[in-house]
């Protein structure tokens, strides 16, 4: 059984201001991209019958993707 790890902490320094801020949003917006694009991929690579078995079916990768990552 494989386990994916989509934990991530964003350090920040109040010296930068507002860039410091913006260039925290846009990483953590490519970051929460990024997981549900893994968690995705990882989902579309599991058969039909692994997919059954944790409650899932084909259809609704999608639905889960997006109310479950980060």
């Amino acid at each position: 059984m494989a386990a994916y790890e989509n934990t991530r902490a964003l350090a920040g320094s109040q010296a930068f201001g507002s860039l410091s801020k913006l260039s925290h949003s846009f990483v953590g917006t490519f970051a929460a991209w990024n997981d549900k694009r893994t968690t995705r991929n990882a989902l579309n690579k599991l058969s039909d019958r692994e997919l059954e078995d944790i409650g899932l079916s084909r259809g609704s990768i999608e639905d889960v993707v997006s109310r479950h990552a980060l």
